[in-house]
């Protein structure tokens, strides 16, 4: 049994670049200070970022535990086909130059915080932003809990292996749980924001140098490639129109999460916001490399050695750590261990936020639309606390090498958003209950199918037959949940049924 830790030296670097983080972080608080009672000022950090401020924070919001532990850990059970990552975030940009403008400008006129708030005053319903909010929440939690998946991966690998590695792995869990409570309910965006650009540099670092040092040293890709031949193609005849419509399926659905929008709000005007998105692609260049990590363990036998001491179903999550602990120096792998630990802790926050502006805004004041200021952030703040709380469950319903499976959930649920928020900014006419009918059913049918697909047991796939092969289950939801909304609004329309007036969001517009 392999038990190495990472040793004193690395210890010693990641617990200070550690501290550094947080001091940023508490620091936040104190940068383009505002009044932290309005929930503007909390979670959106004023809508003042720039270009660059901007371009960090979603690419720290975007690029978490799914880029550094749950693609990896997917190429490294299939291979090919979790290289869909690659082309979803290829094409989700352009989505997103298409939507989040034009939702921050009406956002920044009429003072909107969330998508429901805008969705809410279009359509006029105060159930349908009811009912898209509490989906965001639900969607929200399976990637929360894979940044604790990741961050516990982590600290698991600090330690050597023993008879208290069960021990080991519940503290690390605990101790994520706690430092991420503790961190997202003190800095509130701006804290957020600061830390993500200490991430960033820290993980583009450790890429360059390890996609360079690792393969000159172990035989480079054509020997990994040639350990895991298999893994270089994809089995067309399982997986063409599955990975297909997987990327297509994600790449619809990255923009509709609730962290993602509040990222896009956070800009200080809609051409910040255009040129940042503009420069996230880079992003996916670090996201491709550290994908290949997933194959490239395969040729380093100390790294796979100590995967062996995890069963199947769980080593996957250790890979990317792994092959830092056993390739670079022990100071260097602390550098690196810790720039996967904060990509976790990062995004966490900003997605309990995000929830917590959704449960705030769009279900405590639909049952009590008095609240003050001060008291709708505060409320905001201690949900942060239920939301993380509620997450930790669901890392114990997927088999965690197949913890690219919690997005992917994600994904069947977010989607049932789009024709609300996505269609809803060109089409404003479409009709409320052919939307909430769209929803019900999409939600209804996505949910059933991932229960089929995986036979009422624990979740490893977000397939189903259907026609000419498998296809993304929440792409089929989706597909039937627009074809509800459309045909249903254009009914209602021609019988001249209208969208009645309900009062918009109480929040005043905010100025320049």
């Amino acid at each position: 049994m392999t038990t190495s830790g990472l040793g004193l030296p690395g210890i010693v670097v990641f617990v200070a670049l550690f501290i550094v983080f947080a001091f940023l972080g508490f620091f936040g608080r104190r940068f383009r200070k505002g009044d932290e009672t309005i929930l503007s000022e909390w979670s959106l950090a004023g809508r003042k970022l720039g270009v660059f401020l901007t371009w960090f924070l979603i690419g720290a919001d975007l690029y978490t535990a799914y880029t550094f532990v749950a693609v990896p850990s997917g190429l490294f059970a299939k291979g090919a086909l979790f290289f869909f990552a690659v082309p979803y975030v290829a094409i989700t940009f352009a989505i997103a130059m298409v939507t989040m403008p034009k939702l921050w400008i009406v956002s920044r006129k009429k003072g909107y915080i969330t998508a429901s708030d805008f969705i809410q005053d279009t359509f006029s319903s105060k159930t349908l932003g009811l009912l898209i909010a509490l989906t965001g929440i639900v969607a929200e939690l399976p990637y929360v809990a894979l940044q604790i998946i990741g961050m516990k991966a982590v600290l698991t690998v600090m330690f050597p292996l023993g008879s208290g590695v069960s021990t080991i792995v519940t503290l690390a869990l605990v101790l994520s749980f706690v430092i991420l409570v503790i961190f997202t309910f003190m800095s509130g965006l701006r804290g957020v924001t600061l830390t993500a650009v200490f991430k960033d540099i820290i993980i583009f670092t450790s890429v360059i140098v390890i996609i360079i040092a690792v393969p000159l040293a172990y035989g480079g890709f054509q020997h990994a490639f040639s350990v895991k031949a298999a893994y270089q193609t994809l089995n067309q005849s399982t997986y063409g129109l599955g990975y297909t419509t997987l990327w297509i399926g994600s790449a619809m659905a990255l923009y509709l999460y609730p962290h993602a929008v509040n990222g896009s709000l956070s800009s200080k005007n809609e051409k910040n916001l255009r040129m940042s998105t503009a420069l996230l692609p880079i992003y996916g260049i670090g996201l491709a490399l550290l994908a290949l990590f997933g194959v490239l363990v395969y040729a380093v036998a100390p790294a796979m050695s100590y995967l062996s001491n995890f069963s199947a179903a769980s080593r996957g999550i250790y890979v990317v750590p792994a092959l830092i602990l056993y390739t670079m120096p022990s100071w260097f792998a602390g550098f690196a261990l810790l720039g996967i630990f904060i990509g976790g802790l990062v995004p966490a926050a900003i997605m309990s936020m995000a929830s917590a502006n959704l449960f705030t805004r769009n279900v405590v004041k639909v049952f009590k639309s008095n609240i003050s200021s001060k008291g709708e952030t505060l409320i905001a703040k201690w949900a942060t606390v239920v939301f993380v709380f509620i997450a930790l469950a669901f890392t114990f319903v997927v088999p965690e090498t197949y913890s690219i499976q919690l997005q992917l959930l994600g994904g069947v649920i977010i989607l049932q958003i789009l024709p609300s928020l996505f269609l809803g900014l060109y089409f404003p006419k479409l009709n409320k209950h052919s939307l909430i009918a769209g929803w019900a059913v999409g939600l209804a049918l996505g949910i059933a199918l991932e229960e089929v697909a995986n036979k009422f047991g624990v979740l490893t796939s977000s397939f189903y037959t259907f026609g000419p092969g498998l296809v993304y289950i929440g792409l089929l939801a989706v597909a039937v949940n627009i074809a509800i909304a459309v045909v249903g609004s254009l009914i209602a329309n021609a019988a001249g049924v209208k969208n009645s007036k309900v009062a918009a969001p109480a929040d005043p517009p905010t100025q320049n």
